[in-house]
């Protein structure tokens, strides 16, 4: 008997690797590695938008030109803190801003920070130190850039900007100008009568008009205090009040972001799960459908039994799926083996927490007992179907049954919302490989792990006898599809 069933699990996997679509499908993940990257690189468009500021005497628009640096050099000093932190080099210079990650800098800091020479002097005093392998610091992108202002636009009367900046935000293919993205006129004195003026080539940033609005709001204030009799020394000092503010956050990898991070590679199994299912079975049904359809499946029952063919079948299906899950793990593996810097980080984060043999154990269980279940029902669907027609009125049902709720599943790990409603597709048989296996990035009770897994077992062992008398009774059977009430009365129907 055993013979027989690998005899006929072989014939299945020769038969599903010869065709075209299977090597297709193993090779579409390495190809989305390989390719992914380099496509962004070469179509990634720069985010950073252009910027020319017009002063119309005020010096508003020379104080909105240093409110965007120091930004900017805000943004960098956040951003080198979290690296700082995260490869644990604060000891490279204690007393710096970028060593002290639990505040909000202050414009004073990023001055500071600027004068000191910014990014690219930190970046090599703390590449000095790090230890080896350490990745180097990549500043984000900056958001704005302020590009100079031409000496006919900056004399030019307000009444002609309109015809001067039309150019530069949409110029010519002729044209050596440089696009614009904004262009900003600051009037001589900002007042609710004199309007600040903002061209653009698209959609204004809401960003970049609350930037522009609260300088000229602290430029009006000061204008506003120093005609109510205060000293322009005194206008200026109340305008630059500010509160100290001190954050307390979690360490990179740490908080919601851990939990995030180590729930990747759980879904991922789940997913994989759910497209090698949707694929391998789908070849192992045609080729049932194509067998009955032919004729060729009296031939194979002359030789053994019913069961033998459920089994192998079934087996060489399983074998498929298991080959394409290899294969794709071996490629993301040497995807995370080559990577560095903060993806090998983020790696190392994702793998925790199926570090452990038991977790590996589980997933193993929830993976193999859904391929075997899922993989019944289209084996009992390809025994119904006289052509592959009548398999697609059985197959769409099923499908949509099995791949809609992931999408919820996936969402509700990811965001830990709907824990209820999580808890219970868990003890729903058929969604329970993929609940648990998505569930255990962010950690599952072993009651609950093993209360499932037995009801999963149960279940399967119920769907084999029942769905079992489904394909043993089908086999030679012809004629028109079979209902759901027939359906019913094979499951029920005894063998003599």
């Amino acid at each position: 008997m055993i013979q027989h069933i690998l005899l006929v699990a072989a014939r299945e996997f020769r038969q599903i690797a010869a065709t075209r679509s299977f090597w297709f499908t193993l090779l579409i993940l390495p190809v989305a590695l390989a390719v992914g990257p380099l496509a962004q690189s070469f179509l990634g468009d720069s985010d950073t938008r252009n910027v020319m500021l017009i002063d119309g005497g005020s010096g508003a628009g020379r104080a909105v030109a240093q409110r965007i640096e120091l930004d900017e050099q805000q943004r960098v000093l956040g951003a080198l803190a979290r690296y700082v932190e995260r490869y644990g080099l604060e000891s490279v210079d204690p007393a710096a801003p970028w060593a002290q990650h639990d505040r909000w800098y202050t414009d004073a800091d990023a001055a500071q920070f600027a004068a000191d020479g910014g990014a690219d002097a930190v970046a090599k005093k703390l590449a000095a130190a790090a230890p080896k392998g350490t990745p180097e610091f990549e500043a984000p992108e900056a958001n704005y850039e302020i590009v100079k202002t031409p000496a006919d636009i900056a004399a030019a009367p307000p009444a002609q900007l309109d015809a001067l900046v039309k150019p530069y935000l949409d110029p010519p293919e002729d044209s050596d100008l440089r696009k614009l993205d904004y262009v900003l006129y600051v009037p001589e004195r900002v007042t609710p009568q004199t309007p600040v003026r903002i061209w653009s080539n698209g959609r204004v940033s809401p960003g970049f008009v609350q930037t522009v609005q609260s300088v000229l709001t602290g430029t009006m204030r000061v204008q506003y205090l120093q005609d109510a009799g205060l000293s322009a020394q005194q206008s200026v000092a109340a305008n630059t009040l500010v509160p100290a503010i001190r954050i307390n956050s979690p360490p990179p990898g740490g908080g919601r972001e851990k939990v995030l991070i180590q729930s990747i590679l759980p879904l991922l199994l789940a997913y994989i799960l759910l497209m090698s299912l949707l694929l391998s079975g789908s070849w192992m049904l045609q080729g049932t459908v194509e067998e009955r359809s032919n004729k060729l499946i009296e031939t194979v029952l002359a030789c053994i039994s019913p069961n033998e063919l459920m089994y192998g079948k079934l087996f060489g299906t399983v074998a498929v799926g298991l080959v394409m899950v290899l294969f794709w793990a071996v490629c993301a593996a040497g995807v995370a083996f080559a990577a560095h810097g903060q993806i090998a980080d983020m790696m190392r984060l994702a793998i925790a927490p199926v570090a452990t043999p038991g977790v590996i154990l589980t997933m193993l269980y929830f993976f193999l007992a859904g391929y075997v279940m899922v993989s019944m029902i289209f084996l009992a669907i390809g025994a119904m179907s006289d052509s592959f027609r009548d398999a697609q009125s059985y197959l769409t049902p099923v499908i949509l049954v099995i791949a809609m709720p992931f999408a919820f599943i996936a969402q509700a790990v990811m965001s830990q919302t709907g824990g209820l409603a999580v808890q219970v597709m868990t003890w729903i048989p058929l969604y329970t490989p993929f609940t648990m296996l998505a569930r255990l990035g962010s950690g599952v009770p072993m009651l609950e792990v093993i209360g499932a897994g037995v009801l999963l077992a149960a279940f399967i062992a119920v769907e084999f006898i029942f769905l079992g008398r489904v394909f043993r009774h089908s086999l030679l059977a012809a004629g028109e599809k079979a209902s759901l009430k027939q359906i019913g009365q094979l499951m029920r129907r005894r063998e003599a």
